[in-house]
């Protein structure tokens, strides 16, 4: 292993040699270019003819060592060359080990030798780009999914409530703004402050939710022919995740899974029912809004998950506490899933 650390060694020095522009790196000082093959060259710089004639005696292993090589005992990396200049440090050639696993980074290009099977295998990789893992941003994003929710016993409504969920229309959508804190390599902490809407359709639309003397009330319209029956809450909503991102930690940008999760809580911004139906005698459509939110509770907390890759998230949360005041309603645990865009 330690030729193909040489090897690579030599091969990031031709890359520091010709290709790194005069403004960011200079080479004043006389080389030595060793062609070898159709197109391969090795590159050595030295100062001055003693450098020349201490190189001339050095076998594969002193130079290793004259390296002063140190290997990152947490993540096993090996910075084997790096030059500083104009730009601030550059890293031409990077060494990962792990037992029979080496993973060598030289400028855009991965090599991979495994060595776990008697029969060596190496993979190049190329055109490969370091992504940027900035130590502070802030971003916004849409949350759009769908509600429901659980009683008391865990288990969606059934069809013989007068408050079971339909799936399809229950529609959950949140405004979210968040700034990003970043921890280490690939782990964040993000605090976030938004807007979310909660949509609970009916599956029975002949009932509809009123505003009853202690509590809300779900009475069965039979002089009209109900079309939609819904309630609907928005919330004003602050939340933190602790994200831990394994493409950043590879410098692999989004060419990685993503997972998040956190707490969060908001103050009821407003809350209403809306029932739409026609008159049994005819004529168009008409639409009942009922003030509810008196029996909604102000407040709700719980825990929001995340999962994504590439450009794919999806998050899902649910509600701690019920969205009824006690007493003033069913016991209902709200829930949402959706995709984040």
């Amino acid at each position: 292993m330690k030729k193909y650390l040489l090897l690579f060694s030599l091969m990031a020095l031709v890359n520091f040699a010709f290709g790194i522009s005069d403004d960011g790196f200079l080479v004043e000082n006389d080389t030595i270019i060793v062609e070898f093959g159709k197109s391969g060259k090795i590159v050595l710089v030295v100062d001055n003819k003693e450098d020349f004639e201490r190189l001339k005696n050095m076998n594969i292993n002193q130079i290793i060592r004259e390296l002063d090589l140190k290997i990152d005992e947490e993540t096993g990396e090996l910075v084997v060359v790096e030059v500083t200049g104009k730009s601030g440090n550059k890293e031409i050639v990077k060494v990962t080990e792990d037992w029979n696993k080496t993973e060598v980074t030289v400028g855009g290009v991965r090599i991979l030798v495994d060595e776990s099977s008697p029969n060596t295998k190496v993979k190049v990789e190329t055109g490969l780009k370091k992504k940027s893992d900035p130590p502070f941003r802030t971003y916004f994003n849409v949350d759009l999914g769908l509600n429901n929710y659980l009683d008391n016993n865990g288990n969606f409504p059934g069809t013989s409530q007068p408050y079971s969920v339909r799936g399809w229309g229950s529609w959950a959508v949140g405004l979210n703004f968040f700034a990003s804190q970043r921890i280490s390599k690939g782990i964040h902490w993000d605090m976030g402050l938004g807007v979310q809407w909660y949509n609970f359709k009916f599956e029975n639309r002949d009932f509809q939710a009123v505003r009853g003397e202690n509590q809300i009330e779900f009475i069965q319209r039979n002089d009209v022919a109900g079309f939609k029956s819904k309630i609907s809450a928005s919330y004003l909503t602050a939340m933190g995740l602790f994200k831990v991102d394994f493409g950043r930690m590879n410098d692999q940008g989004r060419k990685g899974m993503r997972l998040a999760f956190g707490p969060y809580a908001g103050y009821r911004l407003g809350g209403t029912s809306k029932y739409v139906y026609r008159p049994l005698e005819g004529g168009g459509r008409r639409k009942d809004h009922v003030n509810t939110g008196v029996f909604l509770n102000n407040f709700r907390y719980g825990l929001r998950g995340e999962v994504g890759f590439g450009r794919i998230n999806f998050f899902a949360t649910y509600d701690l506490n019920t969205l009824f005041q006690d007493g003033k309603g069913p016991e209902l645990n709200p829930i949402a899933f959706g995709v984040i865009f």
